[in-house]
């Protein structure tokens, strides 16, 4: 039980973490559904946004090598023999663990503010959200159609 719900914090990290904060268009750790939800206190929002702010500079150094070594590799494809092409994807694919690691560790350093309690209501509330965006969708596609 402890795995899955590790595993399903992690995955609604990684969805949280695609973007910065900025552009997602909140921290969750200070929105209202998630501090009632969880039952977060003030000291651990606290602690959320300090260990949020400790790992952003090396998110965006690791997003910017991301975004470079893939743009390298958008450029070599159409003037590069294989061999260079596939040199190219090892730097890729380095700099995507990379950022995927110092991702993970972060969430894994706000998971442990959170209680036990809090982690099963926290991939509780993850999950209700993408199925009200699913739905969104669903529903925005349906209105497209006709």
């Amino acid at each position: 039980m402890r795995w899955a719900a590790l595993v399903a914090i992690m995955a609604a990290g990684a969805w949280l973490w695609t973007t910065p904060a900025s552009a997602q268009g909140f921290k969750w750790w200070q929105s209202d559904t998630f501090r009632h939800g969880l039952g977060l206190t003030q000291d651990q929002s606290a602690r959320i946004e300090d260990i949020f702010q400790h790992a952003l500079p090396a998110l965006q150094r690791h997003k910017e090598a991301l975004d470079k070594a893939e743009a390298d590799f958008n450029q070599m494809i159409e003037a590069s023999d294989d061999a260079q092409v596939m040199a190219q994807v090892g730097v890729v694919e380095a700099a995507r663990a990379e950022l995927n690691k110092s991702r993970t560790m972060m969430l894994l350093r706000m998971r442990r503010v959170l209680t036990p309690d809090q982690r099963v209501k926290f991939v509780m509330l993850q999950q209700q959200i993408r199925d009200r965006a699913r739905a969104r969708n669903d529903n925005n596609r349906n209105d497209n159609k006709r």
